[in-house]
């Protein structure tokens, strides 16, 4: 029997409106489906694997489960990074660990928690074909008390959330019709997903050449002004081709240097084959989310003559 699969959102580029939709917030964190049986709680990824050894601490099944069919609950996997954010890059180094003492060792450092936001069967009844509406109202009466799981809260105003998660640096709003069925594996237009881009201003450090080219351009390493020096926050390549990228070798061409400019370490995929220059060129990058220590598909916006580094220092941007 094929794994069954989450059901998946559409983008959209705004919140509906309207007493047709429900709305939660969007969670940088791990897809996952749980099925529980009388004597055993699975994990599997959206794709279909097995990730349960991964995941030690979120396997408890509620208490007084009993012993009657399977059900399967649809949630996404999250842990907070320093900033106290969900944040997909602090599950890495957890994801595709198998090994029982370090895995142990990661839980403790990196507990994790299962937002549960879907039931696709309940002790063997197929609830697929229930509306969203019906389907939230049996999650809700659920006892997952003692399991690390939660049950995210749900609201009527799309557009209050919005913004409510732009200010607190959290992913976006996913929003429901509340008469969806639930289809697995299918990307449904009853589901819509709306993920937060945020402008931010960084110094460049470096910048990397095209594969297979020395002298073309293609991305920036950039690093956020701190008070222990400049921080690198990632490499930035979309947003940069042709005649920017023309531009950009132009403007870093005279100010190379031997070394890193960045306090601290930069991870070698991004060092190697790396032209490091001085910190002195400020740009504007778009990026989804924000709050988290690496940049997240961020976009190259342009060069800002008209802030210096000792601008950011001090707030002035």
């Amino acid at each position: 029997m094929p794994a069954l699969l989450p059901m998946l959102a559409s983008p959209t580029r705004s919140v509906p409106s309207g007493e047709q939709w429900q709305h939660e917030v969007k969670w940088d964190g791990l897809r996952t489906l749980v099925t529980l049986t009388a004597d055993d709680v699975r994990l599997t990824s959206r794709n279909g694997n097995v990730i349960t050894a991964a995941w030690p601490e979120l396997t408890a099944a509620p208490s007084g489960w009993g012993t009657a069919g399977e059900t399967v609950l649809d949630g996404e996997i999250i842990a907070l990074n320093d900033r106290g954010l969900p944040d997909f890059r602090v599950l890495a180094d957890r994801m595709h660990v198998r090994r029982p003492a370090l895995v142990a060792r990661l839980a403790a450092q990196v507990p994790a928690t299962l937002m549960v936001f879907d039931v696709l069967r309940l002790r063997g009844r197929d609830l697929c074909r229930e509306p969203l509406e019906q389907r939230r109202s049996i999650l809700e009466s659920l006892d997952l008390a003692a399991t690390g799981w939660q049950v995210p809260v749900v609201y009527d105003d799309g557009a209050m959330l919005l913004e409510a998660t732009r200010l607190q640096g959290l992913e976006g709003v996913v929003s429901k019709r509340r008469d969806s069925v639930y289809r697995p594996g299918e990307r449904s237009p009853h589901w819509l997903k709306l993920a937060h881009r945020h402008r931010g201003t960084y110094v460049v450090g470096g910048w990397r050449p095209q594969v297979g080219t020395r002298d073309r351009l293609a991305s920036l390493l950039v690093g956020e002004v701190t008070d222990g020096g400049l921080a690198y926050r990632g490499r930035v390549g979309s947003g940069i081709s042709g005649e920017r990228s023309r531009v950009l070798a132009d403007l870093l061409a005279p100010i190379v240097r031997a070394e890193s400019p960045f306090a601290d370490d930069v991870p070698r995929e991004d060092a190697t084959g790396t032209t490091w220059v001085e910190p002195v060129v400020v740009v504007d990058v778009d990026t989804h989310g924000r709050g988290y220590r690496r940049l997240r598909q961020p976009s190259f916006q342009g060069v800002r003559s008209d802030v210096t580094p000792a601008d950011l220092a001090t707030g002035d941007r």
